[in-house]
């Protein structure tokens, strides 16, 4: 294959953006192994699109969910047309741009053209794999922004702290209110309930073990972790999860509807979060050494049951 000056030149400018772009895409991966994958699953039951009041151990804005079963039904929310990411209300301009480049680059390797036109076939695909890294930087953007502009006031109004930073929340109770549920007391127990269905959850993803997920999480929630059980093992990966420890953790918000009752807390943990290759055991991502995350983690119980978890958001 023979190529020109001009053409050398736009493939080694190719090859810098790939050297800078894919190590980040490469750290994302790797640092979202644990459960959930570094995503924001599940449902808040009515509060699913509404962000949770921030904390002292989270005093950010939570993400919204990637994942979720609940149809937005909120007031002044009504279903994207279409559906999808894209088309999330108020992503009109930021959608349209992310899909404008998955579509060229899509067209691109149909047709010999798209953003890297006239390189032929091997330049499309470094072309759009420029493309996705770009796509996934601009989703991030997009979300972070979505979240600020549309979170809705009333999700932070007269939110009561749990206990506090401290090393745990083994202790102290507190009160989550809002409008259009009932403010539910959350208790000691609650907390030890928390803390260690934080822990168990860790060891059942480790252990690959669907049947205890279970009896710990929502149907919902098993049906990502399974999901994402099944990408490692395609993947033929395994990730391991051990040491888990809860550092901080406070109350956001609790409230009762109907016959569930829900909690959102904030956790702060350190744990070693390390991917193996299944058939050796070679370290392939993470690290033997302690790092920390910081999610909000939902829970949720019918009356006269056990919590489980709910929803996973990241900050």
């Amino acid at each position: 294959m023979k190529f020109t000056q001009r053409t050398r030149g736009l493939v080694k400018a190719i090859a810098v953006v790939l050297s800078l772009a894919l190590p980040l895409v490469v750290a994302i991966s790797s640092a979202d192994a644990r459960v959930g994958g570094g995503m924001s699953s599940g449902s808040r039951g009515g509060r699913t699109f509404s962000a949770p009041p921030s904390t002292s151990t989270a005093p950010g804005t939570a993400q919204p969910f990637n994942r979720t079963f609940t149809q937005p039904g909120s007031p002044g929310m009504g279903a994207p047309a279409g559906g999808g990411f894209f088309n999330r209300p108020g992503m009109g301009m930021l959608g349209g741009l992310a899909a404008g480049f998955l579509g060229a680059g899509l067209l691109g390797m149909l047709f010999g053209g798209g953003m890297f036109g006239g390189l032929g076939g091997m330049a499309s695909i470094f072309g759009l794999i420029l493309q996705i890294g770009l796509i996934i930087l601009v989703v991030r953007l997009a979300m972070s922004w979505w979240q600020r502009r549309h979170a809705p006031a009333s999700a932070y109004a007269g939110a009561a702290a749990g206990p506090g930073p401290q090393s745990s929340f083994r202790t102290g109770t507190g009160f989550g209110l809002g409008a259009g549920s009932v403010p539910l007391e959350i208790t000691p127990s609650d907390y030890e309930a928390f803390e260690r269905l934080l822990g168990e959850i860790q060891t059942a993803w480790s252990n690959e073990d669907v049947a205890k997920l279970h009896t710990l999480a929502t149907p919902e929630m098993v049906s990502y972790f399974t999901r994402d059980l099944e990408a490692n093992r395609a993947s033929n990966d395994i990730n391991k999860v051990s040491d888990v420890k809860l550092l901080q953790g406070d109350l956001a918000e609790a409230w009762r509807e109907g016959e569930t009752d829900y909690a959102s807390v904030a956790l702060r943990y350190s744990l070693v979060d390390k991917t193996l290759e299944r058939t050796t055991g070679r370290l392939v991502a993470g690290s033997e050494q302690p790092t920390e995350a910081t999610e909000v983690w939902t829970f949720a119980r019918r009356r006269g049951s056990d919590w489980e978890l709910s929803a996973i958001q990241q900050t």
